[in-house]
């Protein structure tokens, strides 16, 4: 069974000013994830989602020679009996240099698959969590693409640029996206387009407004408004 979770924001202006007004985020969850409950059973989920995630970008390319692989070592380099060395039957054996690699590594698939409505769980309940460190704001259009005018937003919020923050809008503005590239520690995120890994991190989040609604009917399995 689900239950509706409703998260309450107070909207405020680009400049930091609160306005008269006040939203709300809807996001059903099953009632066995119930906030109000003890025992919290939602880090599991959130769990595998982020390990998923961090699985599914290794990019698996590693890869080295076997003896059969690596070039030359066709001819034996000394005879068998004799010469009071080591019997040797090739150049390439992993025993010398330049030989083949024993047990090396290559190329492997490390994808891991997670069911569509379990990653979109964890998504609504990693929201939950980090509802103390979501700010609102009317509208978040920058008049230019300087990334001065990004810094001067998110200073009067008082957030602090040395930590990770993140900016969820409906639809990204070229001069958003732009001011926001220099920012290293900025990311920029369609609300459509949200990740585990990348909330997890902010330690701030500022979310316009227009980005609620898109939230709740993207990853509500419909609307709720």
């Amino acid at each position: 069974m689900n239950i509706n979770e409703k998260i309450e924001f107070s909207i405020k202006t680009v400049t930091g000013q609160d306005l008269e007004k006040s939203t709300s985020l809807n996001l059903k969850v099953p009632s066995y994830y119930n906030s109000e409950k003890e025992v919290d059973k939602s880090n599991y989920i959130i769990y595998r989602a982020l390990h998923k995630q961090s699985t599914n970008e290794r990019q698996g390319t590693a890869s080295t020679k076997t003896r059969a692989e690596v070039r030359g070592g066709g001819r034996k380099p000394w005879r068998q009996k004799g010469t009071g060395q080591a019997r040797a039957g090739s150049t390439r054996s992993p025993l010398w240099k330049g030989g083949g690699v024993s047990f090396g590594p290559k190329p492997k698939n490390y994808a891991k698959k997670l069911n569509r409505k379990e990653w979109q769980l964890s998504l609504r309940l990693l929201l939950l969590k980090k509802q103390k460190n979501i700010v609102v704001v009317n509208n978040l259009c920058l008049p230019s693409l300087k990334t001065k005018d990004l810094v001067l937003i998110l200073d009067s919020f008082d957030f602090v640029l040395s930590t990770k923050i993140l900016i969820i809008v409906p639809h990204i503005d070229e001069n958003l996206r732009i001011a926001s590239k220099n920012l290293k520690n900025v990311s920029l995120l369609s609300a459509n387009c949200l990740n585990t890994k990348d909330i997890v991190n902010a330690k701030s989040i500022l979310m316009e407004e227009a980005s609620l609604k898109v939230i709740e009917e993207t990853y509500n399995h419909g609307k709720t408004r």
